[in-house]
């Protein structure tokens, strides 16, 4: 067996999301469909990714791995001389591009170092949300990836607000609980920067998010920058650590994965098992 990271990205607009589910569109399905298809192992490609975006959320740095036969890549040469995995991969990129639909697209493909966890192996992954309060509306080229809002924003008071949630916390208030699953993150940075064009980027980068974390971050923030709540307002959803029904989750359009950001190939192993570990709140 094989493993290969990939490396991609996609319009999330038309898809359910990144997991494959029965009857839906979604980028896994896509991806696990077409490499079944080039390397003819119909279903039986199984791919690990390092987030599991919902439905309508963007990709430009999304990263994903999967296992196969080394076998199957005799598929992709016709040239009867032996060639290794390395030099069969272009063949494989080409041949992704023709068969994926035009809004996923697979940019690099490359044999995984040893220890490598798409997943586990990930030491952050960075978002960026993108919002314009501009009178007149957003961009019309742009609406599928800047999401306009109807009242004025004042950014100094976002980033007041959002110097309350950075560190490692709790964050049960910003997430859809999951039995079993741990809500305790390290949110890394929380940036807002406002655009020459106008539009306001929140850039959030944490060790791992749990599901519509960031979309409530941003939801939570949007309500302090257009005045509807107090810059103190979001320390005080965070230490309640429940939800909170003033927290509107922001719309999936505005959000981007950027990047994924891993160690050294010769510190992978190790985080994926420290990742593994079930957190607990330091004191």
């Amino acid at each position: 067996m094989v493993r290969l990271r990939l490396d991609l990205g996609y319009d999330g607009a038309d898809f359910s999301g990144w997991a494959r589910q029965p009857g839906r569109r979604t980028v896994q399905g896509e991806l696990e469909d077409a490499l079944g298809t080039i390397l003819r192992l119909g279903d039986a490609v199984s791919l690990t990714v390092a987030g599991r975006t919902d439905a309508g959320v963007h990709a430009r740095g999304q990263v994903a791995h999967v296992d196969l036969p080394e076998a199957s890549f005799d598929e992709l040469v016709r040239d009867p001389r032996p060639a290794s995995v390395d030099e069969r991969l272009p063949a494989l990129l080409r041949r992704l591009a023709g068969v994926l639909p035009p809004d996923v697209r697979v940019h690099r493909v490359s044999v995984a170092p040893e220890g490598f966890d798409a997943r586990f192996s990930a030491l952050s992954r960075r978002y960026v949300y993108r919002v314009q309060d501009a009178p007149g509306g957003v961009d019309p080229l742009r609406r599928g990836e800047i999401v306009w809002h109807l009242r004025p924003l004042d950014l100094d008071a976002m980033i007041a607000g959002a110097a309350h949630l950075l560190g490692e916390h709790d964050f049960a208030a910003f997430c859809k609980k999951r039995e079993g699953a741990t809500t305790i993150r390290e949110l890394q940075r929380l940036d807002w920067v406002r655009t020459a064009e106008g539009v306001l980027e929140a850039t959030v980068v944490a060790d791992a998010f749990c599901h519509s974390m960031v979309r409530a971050l941003v939801g939570c923030l949007l309500a302090v920058g257009d005045g509807r709540r107090p810059r103190e307002w979001p320390a005080r959803v965070l230490a309640g650590a429940v939800r909170d029904s003033g927290v509107h989750v922001a719309p999936a359009h505005g959000l981007c994965l950027e990047e994924v950001g891993y160690p050294p190939p010769a510190e992978l192993a190790a985080r994926a098992a420290a990742t593994r570990r079930v957190r607990t709140l330091t004191q």
